[in-house]
């Protein structure tokens, strides 16, 4: 022990004087710095350890800058010991143009990494959970796409699909590769195709942008995940920024095609640092397993269609009668909980998901995977949540756009609900709108698009869909978060064609009768459970505040618990066909 406590000690010294020694360089020459020992960061410019670095996730000492990392480190960050198993370790060399001393850059690449090709493929667990993995590494000819790329991906995702497992790649590199010209080109539809016939079998992908991910990686696999992970600071982008200035001379401004410029852009669901990736991606999988419903909501012997439907068993509401307009008022209160108050408070481990995939993350709405769990189990079932957000000051107001959700907003619920649908998951969305956003910019990305879309889609999926009305219900924006197999009503909630203001305005020209419009509208929850447009009433004894949030979701949970083992009994066909019933019968 002393004599290794003596070794390690007599080279730290060694290195030491190594470093003061360079630091002494004559005038003109260049300090030399052991190679490998010290390295300056990228960044900030300041030396470094480079063992401290690769210790600490390859992350900068002193500014926290991320360093690119080999595929091997990145595959023990990410995955249990000693449980990857690599797949196609070695590949015929292909040079289908010919080109001249390819087969030499090659070569010394191989030298160079100790790796065969740009990517490294295989399966390992992570948490104990099984997943074909895929790692680009950047010393590779910096990783860029040849046919032994395509292939090994396309090889790794093809085992997945056989052997019904997630997938896992981590993205990164400058494109295809020149030198194998338009076979390069045709591995971008090689790994997509692989991928969809993935898809197609209801499986996972998770897809972790790294810096740079550009090209022809970012235009075929990188970008096709169920979830998109990046890292903070990674450059994404299809044309990288110098190839832009280059072509058109456009001068690029800061931040742009970085992660957090795409998360804010809606093609990343999260930005994860690198310590948390590990965990996240645990998170992830987990989500994804399929326990037994049946198990977990069901006394042994119990048949769930057996049970009697809500509308008999439903909750009837507490306390005094209001007046149509005093519930308006009660559901535009600023004291009301938002939707993510009871998120949270239904679902401890909410992780929320973000982006459309086409233009923004919409502050609106937000979305994401949770675990329901019946009282008393530790156990429960993975589901899908949904929720129209308004702000609780005016900052956050501005945020979320008073609750007013853009066309962004509409796709981003869409996207996860086919998710849903894609992974057998529930669907729980909470209403809480004055309506749908109508400012210019939401007309010129298609705000009625995107809202029949919803109504379109929403009347087929194949799994449960519940909606909860937690404060206001403004029309069509309302609506296309509510085509639902059963809709309920907190007891002070509204739910309208459009507000009693504009009620008024449009049949009487005159806004100020609209105490009169609301009474005629018929609005309340009291209202609509009469004329069966919706299902069940949550009761509030006291109109909802943030301190009543547990004692409400308290409610919701064992209603959940009701409807859940009731439509979890129906196939997916048998879905559609209620929630098609339900609102041909109206």
């Amino acid at each position: 022990m002393l004599q290794g406590m003596f070794k390690k000690t007599y080279t730290l010294i060694g290195e030491v004087h190594q470093v003061q020694q360079a630091r002494k360089a004559p005038e003109g020459e260049k300090p030399v710095v052991p190679e490998g020992m010290w390295k300056k960061c990228n960044q900030c410019g300041r030396p470094i350890y480079a063992e401290d670095v690769r210790q600490q996730f390859y992350i900068c000492p002193k500014c926290h800058a991320y360093f690119r990392v080999p595929a091997r480190k990145r595959l023990e960050q990410v995955l249990d010991p000693d449980s990857f198993v690599e797949f196609n370790e070695t590949m015929p060399f292909v040079n289908p143009l010919d080109f001249p001393n390819y087969e030499k850059k090659v070569e010394a690449a191989r030298e160079r990494t100790g790796l065969d090709e740009a990517v490294v493929t295989g399966k390992g667990t992570i948490e104990g959970m099984p997943a074909v993995i895929g790692v680009c590494d950047s010393r590779f000819l910096m990783s860029s796409m040849g046919h032994n790329v395509g292939e090994k991906i396309a090889l790794a995702v093809e085992y997945a699909t056989k052997e019904k497992l997630p997938v896992i790649l981590f993205a990164c590199s400058g494109g295809a590769r020149m030198q194998e010209g338009l076979v390069s080109l045709m591995q971008m539809a090689k790994t997509a195709a692989a991928l969809k016939r993935h898809h197609e079998a209801g499986l996972l992908y998770v897809s972790v942008l790294t810096d740079p991910t550009t090209g022809g990686v970012t235009a075929s696999f990188a970008m096709l995940g169920d979830i998109i992970l990046a890292e903070p600071g990674a450059l994404i982008g299809f044309a990288g920024p110098r190839v832009i200035e280059q072509t058109i001379g456009q001068k690029l401004p800061e931040g742009f095609q970085r992660a957090e410029f795409l998360l804010e852009h809606g093609f990343v669901d999260r930005i994860v640092s690198r310590p948390k990736m590990r965990e996240e991606l645990a998170k992830i999988l987990r989500f994804h397993e399929k326990p037994d419903w049946r198990r977990i909501f069901l006394p042994p012997g119990t048949d769930e269609r057996s049970k009697a439907h809500p509308e008999d068993v439903g909750a009837k509401p507490e306390g005094e009668k209001r007046s149509a307009w005093d519930i308006v008022t009660l559901s535009r209160s600023p004291k009301r909980p938002v939707a993510s108050d009871y998120i949270h408070a239904l679902f401890p481990d909410f992780y929320e998901l973000h982006g459309d995939r086409y233009f923004k993350d919409d502050g609106a709405v937000i979305a994401g995977l949770a675990t329901f769990c019946p009282k008393g189990k530790e156990e429960g079932i993975p589901v899908t949540v949904i929720g129209q957000e308004k702000g609780r000051s005016a900052k956050e107001n501005q945020l979320r756009n008073f609750g007013m959700p853009s066309p962004d907003g509409y796709r981003k619920a869409l996207r996860l609900m086919k998710q849903a649908e894609k992974f057998g998951r529930p669907i729980l969305c909470f209403v809480d709108t004055p309506g749908a956003f109508c400012g210019m910019e939401a007309e010129e990305r298609g705000q009625g698009e995107a809202i029949a879309r919803n109504l379109f889609e929403m009347s087929d999926l194949k799994v449960p869909v519940l909606s909860i009305l937690i404060g206001e219900g403004g029309s069509g924006g309302a609506l296309a978060l509510a085509v639902a197999n059963e809709v309920w009503m907190m007891e002070n909630a509204g739910y309208s064609i459009l507000s009693p203001e504009g009620f008024a305005s449009i049949l009487w020209k005159d806004s100020r009768l609209a105490q009169k419009a609301a009474e005629v509208m018929k609005i309340t929850a009291r209202d609509l459970k009469e004329m069966g447009l919706i299902e069940r009433i949550i009761p509030e004894e006291e109109p909802a505040e943030k301190k009543h949030v547990e004692k409400i979701a308290r409610t919701m949970g064992e209603m959940l618990e009701q409807f859940l083992p009731r439509y979890l009994s129906l196939s997916g066909d048998e879905l559609a066909r209620q929630r098609y019933g339900r609102f041909r019968k109206i």
